[in-house]
């Protein structure tokens, strides 16, 4: 080929990838000018706005004190604090604190819920409270039990409790569960396991089960570890950033910071969601006050705007166009996969019209990402629970790391696979052995560790421990943090199947509405505990991106609480189930022992040993992959054929209502509002989205026209489960045939399928109705 034939399909590879980016990212910016709900950017002034409110405010002393204590954040999992201080990160930097850190730590520092309160109210008008309303009520400082046939929460003294509890733990193994959050620390997290195996009981159910799951199978058979294969360093020497399903600027907001970074050394960022989020086109960051925080920085560089679950069409649309072009890396998939013969047929057999209309983006669209990727020196693709909560989800991160592999963007620096993890812990639960897969070298050590065999049953994910308890199969479950009740679909099965079990413990440091809801049918109990920054020992916590923190000790403000930490519980509890057999429990209430048999018995974990002497945080060894020999047998990575996912929605009438309903059947996305975390209601409505409550629907307004619906219409919307009435049309930039309403409110009218490799269910796609009230 002459110099003169390159040079013009160099030109025409550009042209093709700035008339793709130009169109897709004008018709994001359109999008945002025509909806008058919509901001200019995500982030701005509200941000400082909201700074300023509370560390300003008459309790801003005690904020700010938290805020520079030596202890990770409280959010998200991106991870900030520990030894080098609150407001820095592993790489050193400063003023490493978000908007969301500051409401996890304001809602932990409320008054304490008043000595009389349960006294005073019922358990009816418990029940009739919002999310938002049973946050507010303040800190748990006492605890509480409801007795079967009482209609309010009663005080019960510690030996009660343990008596109890004990007594409820003393049944067959596999009829006693656990649930855990990842709101929790390393060392409760390994107790609790430990105790549970010991009770001969794998049913450690845990949140990451309803989100992240099927990111651990996928890359687990993929690359032979289930984390991030990115640090935050690689992260930085990258030159561009596929975000998946990831609503960062709400939810993860100071990897925003790292996207912003990108753009600025001319990196290039490909948006992947059905929803065009204000943020992901346009952010303004506090953390570059002039440049960013009033103009805002441009986020998107390409938006993909895919149909819901459509996810596996549109990377094997990337995968074919990458063979097309000559941008797949031959010599790498020869010399570092296996199995990637069959991905590339698969990829060159599929025709383009098949996969452009199962995922709605264009040929040209797609192209254009491939030409981005293509052309990229380091890639790194990243993703959240758009991506994951699907019933071929695990599909969807096959796909994903296969597009990552057949481009050559793992094994080096500045490039890999990066699931965004939501809870600040929720990976550190995995590593501990929160799980009901546990990995065949920390069985073995526990086995050498215990003295026993851990031939376990399989155990219940969360899903099957609802189906279980909602089949008279569980007598007694412990909620190590966490919603159960509103983290699940089908609120009615969820708060029926609760019923069944005999006693439910509840470890939390606030109400929220599983207290009210998810009640056990003898005893439901409510432990006060202390929080992160609290606790009277040392802790440690585990980032999305590998990275271990120590968090030193602490205080409560709540004077005269009656408060015991969850290692504290965990450890009695323990004691009085197995004595001083196989450990000793009670001597484990000295969180640097514990640290020390996660030394022994976590792969990775060896440095935790020796934390409190040296007070080293640090990565996790075998996990981030500078080189292409990845962790599993071959050292290759093994690469999996993705079929295209069939994607079909009911009639009108197979809702059971008559064809000439005024109605429509969308795709149905649940999603988290601006200031949420997790099933925690800090606001009721979404600023960005121009949601001004929960009550509401974001529909297409093409869509709404087609069949006679305006904004502000009230509509029902009714899935397999049940119906909400009354509900408010907004328009917003969601793609048409879908739409989207806020978690936890509106899990009340689905059951969702399934996944079945990973549990996790299809949040993101629920067939739905909308109809005239």
């Amino acid at each position: 080929m002459d110099s003169g034939t390159e040079s013009e399909l160099a030109a025409e590879k550009l042209a093709t990838e700035k008339l793709a980016t130009e169109k897709t990212d004008d018709r994001a910016k359109a999008l945002m000018a025509q909806d008058e709900n919509s901001p200019d950017k995500g982030g701005g002034l509200p941000i400082i706005q909201y700074w300023a409110e509370h560390t300003l405010s008459p309790e801003g002393p005690k904020l700010w004190k938290t805020l520079l204590h030596k202890s990770a954040c409280l959010s998200c999992a991106w991870g900030t604090g520990g030894q080098k201080g609150g407001f820095t990160n592993e790489e050193g930097e400063k003023l490493q604190r978000c908007m969301k850190s500051v409401e996890a730590i304001t809602a932990e520092m409320m008054p304490p819920v008043a000595d009389d309160f349960f006294a005073r109210y019922s358990l009816d008008e418990l029940q009739q409270l919002t999310s938002l309303e049973a946050d507010r009520l303040g800190r748990l400082s006492y605890p509480v039990i409801l007795r079967a046939g009482s209609t309010h929460y009663e005080r019960i003294g510690w030996e009660e409790i343990y008596q109890m509890t004990a007594a409820a733990f003393r049944q067959q193994p596999e009829r006693v569960a656990s649930y855990s959050s990842g709101r929790s620390s390393n060392e409760a997290a390994y107790l609790l396991q430990l105790m549970m195996r010991t009770l001969g009981s794998n049913n450690l159910a845990d949140c990451s089960d309803l989100c992240h799951s099927p990111s651990t199978v996928g890359l687990k058979e993929v690359f032979g570890t289930s984390t991030s294969m990115v640090s935050l360093e690689n992260l930085k020497q990258a030159d561009c950033v596929v975000l998946i399903g990831a609503n960062s600027p709400s939810n993860h907001p100071r990897f925003m910071n790292e996207l912003i970074k990108l753009r600025d050394r001319g990196g290039k960022v490909i948006i992947v969601n059905p929803v065009v989020e204000v943020g992901l086109v346009k952010f303004g960051s506090p953390a570059f006050p002039i440049k960013s925080l009033i103009p805002g920085s441009d986020i998107a560089s390409l938006y993909l705007q895919l149909i819901p679950g459509s996810d596996v069409a549109l990377f094997v649309g990337i995968q074919k166009a990458l063979l097309e072009k000559g941008l797949a890396k031959q010599d790498f998939l020869h010399a570092h996969a296996e199995n990637w013969e069959a991905v590339v047929e698969f990829a060159q057999n599929t025709a383009w019209e098949t996969l452009t209309a199962t995922c709605g983006v264009s040929q040209q669209e797609i192209e254009a990402a491939a030409e981005i990727i293509g052309a990229a020196k380091g890639a790194v693709f990243a993703w959240a629970m758009g991506a994951t909560q699907h019933d071929n989800s695990v599909d969807n991160i096959y796909s994903i790391a296969n597009t990552a592999v057949l481009s050559g963007h793992v094994g080096k620096p500045g490039a890999g696979t990066m699931p965004i993890r939501g809870h600040s812990n929720v990976q550190g639960f995995g590593s501990m052995g929160v799980t009901t897969k546990l990995k065949q070298e920390i069985k073995q050590a526990l086995e050498k560790l215990l003295g026993r065999s851990l031939n376990l049953p399989e155990g219940y994910d969360t899903r099957a421990l609802i189906e279980a308890a909602d089949l008279h199969k569980v007598d007694a479950l412990l909620c190590l943090g966490g919603n159960l009740y509103a983290a699940n679909p089908d609120s009615t099965q969820a708060k029926r199947a609760l019923g069944q079990i005999e006693t439910i413990v509840y470890l939390a440091t606030k109400p929220n509405l599983g207290h009210f809801h998810g009640l056990a049918k003898q005893n439901t109990l409510i432990i006060p505990v202390f929080n992160r920054f609290e606790n009277p020992h040392k802790t440690t916590t585990e980032s999305g991106n590998n990275f271990v923190r120590l968090n030193n000790e602490g205080e409560t403000h709540l004077k005269s609480a009656d408060l015991v930490s969850e290692v504290g519980f965990l450890t009695e509890l323990a004691h009085r189930l197995h004595g001083a057999d196989p450990v000793d429990w009670r001597k484990l209430q000295d969180t640097q022992y514990v640290r020390h048999l996660i030394a022994q018995t976590i792969p990775g974990y060896e440095k935790i040993g020796a934390i409190d002497t040296t007070l080293e945080e640090f990565t996790i060894s075998g996990r981030i992959f500078n080189q292409p020999h990845f962790a599993t047998p071959s050292g290759k990575a093994k690469l999996f054929v993705t079929p295209l996912p069939l994607l079909t929605l009911p009639s009108i009438s197979e809702f059971g209502l008559p064809d000439s309903t005024q109605g429509i059947v969308l795709a149905l996305m649940t999603g988290r509002s601006y200031s949420q975390h997790n099933t925690v209601v800090y606001k009721i409505g979404d600023q960005y989205r121009g949601m001004p409550h929960r009550n509401c629907i974001l529909m297409n307004a093409g869509d709404a026209r087609r069949v006679g619906f305006e904004e502000h219409d009230r509509v029902t919307v009714q899935a397999n489960a049940g119906k909400l009435e009354n509900v408010e049309i907004i328009y917003g930039m969601v793609r048409e045939g879908s739409a989207l309403m806020f978690y936890p409110e509106v899990n009340v009218i689905f059951k969702a399928k399934v996944e079945p490799r990973s549990g996790t269910p299809a949040f993101k796609r629920v067939p739905a109705v909308v109809y005239a009230l």
